[in-house]
């Protein structure tokens, strides 16, 4: 599942693997996970995320070979931010060709103006996890959760200055890629400035024609 940072590429590979029964991959995920330990790689990484950067394709790409080689993948799986390089698409190549599996990507499209809003303004409550976003979806009041009360927080890496840089290393880095798998007929583009439901059926319909 591809698409700039912000698309919904998390929320509709968690539909579709509720759907097909697959694991969802999400790098994001990992990422975030294993930056809580208290190693130089974890410093290190965490520092890298906050300041909007791409983690180095070695450290991804171990990442991806060893999650996937769980018991959960053995039927497939589906991929949140991997491969986000033209060096990682040929690591994540071999690894499929090593386990047998067949790549599919699909392309969620949205403009950079939404992009900017979806990611600056979202906040997360830091007691129950629930999303908001000052543009779209805003707390009844300002800074806390309609659920529970508690403060919202903005993650680092959604603050304005770093998403600007996350949204030009996609661009710089992924959007060849995307001409990549388009020129090896293996890229289905969604709009993804639909409704959630209707980029899930859109996304539905096509892997069911596969």
């Amino acid at each position: 599942m591809m698409g700039a940072p912000g698309a919904g590429k998390g929320t509709q590979t968690h539909l579709l693997s509720e759907k097909y029964g697959l694991p969802q991959i999400s790098t994001g995920d990992l990422l975030r996970e294993m930056s809580k330990a208290e190693t130089p790689l974890a410093r290190s990484l965490k520092e890298t995320i906050a300041s909007g950067a791409l983690v180095r394709d070695e450290v991804l790409a171990d990442l991806i070979i060893s999650r996937t080689s769980g018991e959960d993948c053995r039927n497939g799986y589906l991929l949140d931010g991997f491969p986000r390089t033209l060096i990682q698409a040929n690591l994540l190549g071999e690894l499929a060709r090593r386990q047998g599996n067949e790549i599919r990507v699909f392309s969620i499209v949205v403009s950079m103006d939404c992009l900017l809003k979806r990611l600056s303004g979202r906040r997360i409550c830091t007691l129950c996890g629930e999303i908001y976003n000052v543009f779209f979806r805003p707390p009844k009041r300002e800074g806390f959760c309609d659920l529970d009360g508690a403060p919202l927080l903005q993650r680092s890496d959604d603050f304005e200055d770093s998403v600007k840089r996350r949204l030009a290393a996609y661009q710089e880095s992924t959007l060849p890629l995307i001409d990549y798998y388009r020129q090896g007929g293996r890229l289905k583009e969604i709009d993804g400035q639909r409704s959630v439901a209707e980029v899930f059926a859109k996304l539905s319909e096509s892997i069911d024609d596969i």
